[in-house]
């Protein structure tokens, strides 16, 4: 019994496991393909524009994640095309449809994808040009297999041209039309020709191959062989295009215990009957049952004090009674309120959220359901949903309110921040203090929140917009508190710039904390998003290919809430599906970045964090990087040092460090450039150098002059310098130590 499934990059360990079988799969079936090839199969699912094509690779697995063959398939999207690199079975696999299977989905991804056709080579069945009969029996039997899917070569060009005189046996170009009606086109076909040769083939097919084999394309529409070994009505050329991978979908199955029966309590289980029949027909959504998790995964993020209160008190609660907070007192945590009745608003934000006997069971209930979708994420799952009651968003470290007792999202965040970088984006109407809380000094976790603005919307006393994080966690808290009546349109504008400062931390997994209580109509909200709105969101969040995991937080209009998380989740799989990973978003295409030349009084740390954060410089040169910003704020331009710093909404993405140098004429030293890892590789050290050039010429400088050092390590910083314009002007050897000099670029500013 095997399942086929779609592995979309490196970075869990259970992907990597897959992917290590594959590449055995491939060296020892395929001995003739270089290492260096089978080794860039993890970078080519990270990065498909080094590559330029996106990668996408398909298992045979087993129930003990054992793989017995695979499918490698190469997506262009501009061209739109797919070219099936790859389909191997483990030794020994002839049968067992694992081949058929594996062709299936790789037809059913390419359609799903809306390519123009699936392409792939294979050896020819031609005795005059293949005559091993062995190897020619293999290639027969090739060609047939393919056949049954309408599948076959291209005709009348000079495809199989021999690249080298020596060169025997080439491939035929194979083409599957996917079941489309339409022919294969001339101008279409030569496109896809030459990016096959001149991406997969750069290093071996010159350019004058490319361009003659390209030309030999001259039939429109493009010529197939006849059906050699299938009869044209056993051609099978259906592609079901059906969601391929399902989401994840774990249910709080203890929720109905919790069920306040006070007039206006809108937080019941009618919530998740009223979503449950409107998705679970959709054929999206496998359910899994939720696993249980030790207390440790809550008092992670929640004190423990809080934690043992809520057991406790819900414990000792008569069944059926609830005990609404009514006196807040100071708290002061060594002199706690003996009063159960004082008690519960030593530890709640609100009026509203009652101490029951039931409470504290299905919270903890919902702690598991979203562990569970975790942990399903972490073995390879690209979306999952808790769909829990009491929701959780509220919840803050020491304090329960809201509706919400543990925060679902918050624990799961902190789980899954083992494993890499984690950004929750809370899209329900009402502010998510909670993970505010949690998180507000840590940088491994970015929070955003999407909600009414406190002024007039709960909690009232958080989720303004300059609370941007402390410490380390600077500029990782964002919120957009947004005006009492907002429609889809304007709606999209704030998670457009959501989406934007999510690609910019570049995260391993994404959190959506999802409410539907900014639907028009919900008795908690004022905003009027509709069902096509909720479609439009899903399909924004989607399109940043992350790992997602969805966890319930409001939405009160149960006539609508169903329908609501149907659409939302449409578009969420339908653009995770279609996804590229994410990849860094050039600076230049970063509106919000903010440039400033004035130094402020919590620079020096600022900066000493950015430059330890690279990497790159020892403790001595950290601490000189800081003392030269102190310097400028104590003594101020006769210091001799000016700074230009660039700024990504509450957070110091890059700086330089330059100045004139004494007793010459417009002559400057760039002392230091330094750029967090965040905003690498993004365009930002350049833009970083032109806006330092503009400055100084502006300030009369002719000359600017780096040093540093010519250690290897320091390669790619010469490099750099180099294709900034920089040249080097001088070589001092064993300047910094013996085996360490020191080179000295200049730039001449026209």
């Amino acid at each position: 019994m095997f399942k086929i499934r779609k592995i979309h990059d490196d970075l869990l360990p259970v992907n990597r496991e897959i992917i290590a079988q594959a590449q055995q799969i491939l060296r020892t079936r395929f001995n003739r393909v270089p290492e260096e090839e089978i080794a860039q199969i993890g970078e080519k699912l990270r990065n498909p524009f080094k590559h330029r094509f996106r990668t996408i690779l398909l298992v045979a697995e087993n129930l003990r994640r054992r793989i017995s063959g695979f499918a490698m398939l190469l997506h262009e999207p501009e061209i739109g095309f797919c070219y099936l690199d790859w389909i191997a079975l483990a030794g020994g696999n002839t049968g067992g449809g694992i081949g058929s299977a594996l062709y299936d989905r790789v037809r059913r991804e390419a359609a799903a994808l809306g390519a123009g056709g699936l392409f792939f080579e294979t050896l020819p069945d031609d005795p005059q040009t293949c005559p091993d009969e062995t190897i020619l029996k293999q290639n027969r039997s090739r060609l047939r297999f393919y056949e049954q899917y309408g599948a076959r070569p291209i005709v009348n060009t000079g495809y199989e041209t021999p690249v080298k005189a020596a060169d025997t046996c080439m491939p035929y170009l194979v083409y599957d039309g996917l079941d489309r009606p339409q022919s294969l086109r001339l101008a279409f076909a030569r496109k896809v020709a030459r990016a096959i040769l001149e991406r997969k083939y750069a290093d071996y097919c010159p350019p004058d191959y490319v361009v003659k084999v390209v030309a030999s394309f001259r039939d429109d529409p493009v010529r197939l062989r006849p059906l050699r070994y299938v009869k044209p009505e056993a051609v099978q050329s259906t592609v079901d295009t059906r969601v391929i991978e399902p989401v994840a979908l774990i249910i709080n199955d203890k929720h109905t215990i919790h069920h306040v029966h006070e007039r206006g309590y809108v937080e019941s289980p009618v919530r998740v009957r009223s979503i449950r029949s409107a998705i679970e027909p959709s054929g999206m959504f496998t359910i899994s049952p939720p696993r249980a998790f030790g207390q440790k995964h809550i008092t992670a993020v929640h004190d423990v004090d809080l934690v043992n209160y809520l057991r406790r008190a819900c414990a000792e609660m008569p069944e059926g009674k609830s005990l609404y907070p009514y006196v807040f007192p100071i708290r002061n945590k060594t002199r706690p309120p003996k009063e159960p009745s004082v008690l519960s608003g030593y530890y709640c934000i609100d009026t509203f959220t009652p101490i029951n006997h039931n409470a504290y069971p299905a919270a903890r209930r919902g702690v598991d359901c979203a562990l569970t979708a975790a942990a399903e994420i972490l073995t390879g799952r690209r979306i999952a949903y808790a769909l829990v009651r009491p929701p959780g968003h509220h919840a803050e470290r020491r304090a329960f309110g809201g509706f919400c007792y543990f925060n679902n999202n918050a624990i799961a965040a902190h789980y899954l921040s083992a494993h890499g970088r984690v950004a929750i984006l809370d899209i329900d109407y009402h502010h998510g203090n909670g993970q505010q809380d949690i998180f507000y000094r840590r940088s491994d976790v970015l929070t955003i929140s999407i909600h009414g603005h406190p002024r007039f919307a709960y909690p009232y006393f958080t989720g303004f917009e300059d609370e941007n994080g402390e410490g380390e966690g600077e500029g990782f808290n964002w919120n957009l508190p947004l005006p009492e009546s907002v429609d889809g349109p304007q709606y999209r504008k704030a998670l457009k710039k959501s989406l934007e400062r999510i690609e910019a931390f570049k995260p391993h997994f994404l959190i959506v904390a999802l409410g539907l209580d900014t639907a028009r109509g919900d008795p908690t909200g004022s905003w009027q998003l509709l069902g096509k709105d909720f479609e439009t969101n899903g399909r924004m969040i989607g399109e940043l290919g992350l790992p997602t995991l969805v966890v319930q937080e409001g939405g009160y209009r149960t006539r609508t809430l169903g329908t609501g998380t149907l659409n939302f989740f449409k578009g969420l799989v339908e653009a995770s599906n279609r996804a590229l990973p994410l990849v860094n978003t050039a600076v230049n295409n970063m509106p919000d970045l903010h440039w400033r030349h004035a130094v402020q009084a919590g620079d020096p740390e600022r900066i000493r964090s950015l430059v330890a954060a690279t990497g790159f410089f020892n403790p001595e040169e950290i601490g000189v990087a800081e003392e030269l910003v102190q310097e400028r704020l104590t003594k101020g331009a006769p210091s001799g040092y000016c700074f230009l710093i660039a700024e990504y909404p509450g957070r110091m993405a890059g700086y330089t460090c330059y100045g004139p140098i004494a007793g010459s004429s417009g002559s400057f030293d760039l002392y230091w450039i330094a750029v967090h890892p965040d905003f690498q590789r993004r365009g930002m050290g350049r833009r970083l150098i032109q806006e330092t050039e503009r400055l100084i010429y502006n300030d009369g400088g002719r000359r600017i002059y780096i040093e540093t050092s010519q250690r290897t390590e320091y390669a790619s910083t010469r490099i750099f310098y180099e294709n900034c314009g920089y040249r080097l002007e001088a070589s001092l050897k064993d300047f910094y130590a013996p085996g360490d000099s020191k080179a000295i670029y200049c730039k001449t500013l026209d």
